[in-house]
């Protein structure tokens, strides 16, 4: 799911899904979606409620960090420049910055979040993505967290590749040193520990599409939500 931090500091990092109950926040899920979601996150650890702000959400017990000099984010599937990149090689290409409310699909809402890194429609051309392609495929260095954006929707220029949240790096338990941030959609949509990109036929439902949530995750317009757009 997305994640969060409660005053800058993580509620822990076995904490996962703190305040997800769904019925409770009116999300489009019966008990049976509760139970599955209850479960397959069992081995993970207690859920205890966060505090105000962001909450820390991961599926997977631990997630290894990665340096700013470790990291490497793979481009692959129908392009004709196929890439590698480094922080320092998203740092050479052009900058997006944006500031916009990031809102989870189970309530709760952090306002003027200001992200900086590299929009994808820019990543995109940088290594030459097929204009016929359906879809973007991500990936998250966890090993277990997917996404999928149609490429209608990955054009945009409010999906970012975030390398700064808040004026400084992203932080590990805020998904970094790389995440997602689909502004327009809900926190689910922004994968956390970004490790690759496929450029791909078509979408594929993501980590929480499995498990009964809308694969067009736009705030106020899907999974039985009227939240306040984000972008």
């Amino acid at each position: 799911m997305d994640e969060q931090e409660g005053g800058g500091a993580p509620v822990g990092r076995r904490i996962v899904l703190g305040m997800l109950a769904l019925g409770a926040f009116g999300v489009a899920a019966g008990a049976r979606l509760q139970q599955d979601v209850n479960r397959a996150l069992a081995p993970i650890g207690d859920i205890v409620p966060g505090g105000g702000g962001f909450r820390y959400y991961s599926v997977v017990s631990s997630v290894r960090r990665r340096t700013a000099g470790d990291y490497r984010l793979k481009v692959s599937g129908r392009v004709s420049r196929p890439r590698t990149f480094t922080m320092a090689d998203l740092a050479a290409l052009p900058q997006t910055s944006l500031t916009l409310d990031f809102q989870c699909v189970t309530g709760w809402r952090v306002p003027d979040v200001p992200w900086s890194g590299v929009a994808l429609p820019d990543l995109l051309d940088a290594c030459g993505a097929d204009p016929a392609a359906g879809a973007l495929r991500f990936t998250s260095f966890d090993g277990l967290y997917t996404e999928s954006l149609s490429m209608e929707q990955a054009r945009r220029r409010d999906m970012l590749v975030a390398t700064s949240m808040y004026g400084k790096p992203v932080t590990h338990d805020h998904g970094g040193p790389v995440r997602l941030y689909a502004a327009p959609m809900y926190a689910y949509k922004s994968l956390k520990w970004l490790g690759g990109i496929e450029v791909a036929d078509e979408v594929e439902p993501g980590y929480w599409e499995l498990r009964g949530y809308d694969v067009d995750a736009w705030v106020g317009r899907s999974n039985g939500r009227d939240d306040a757009p984000t972008a």
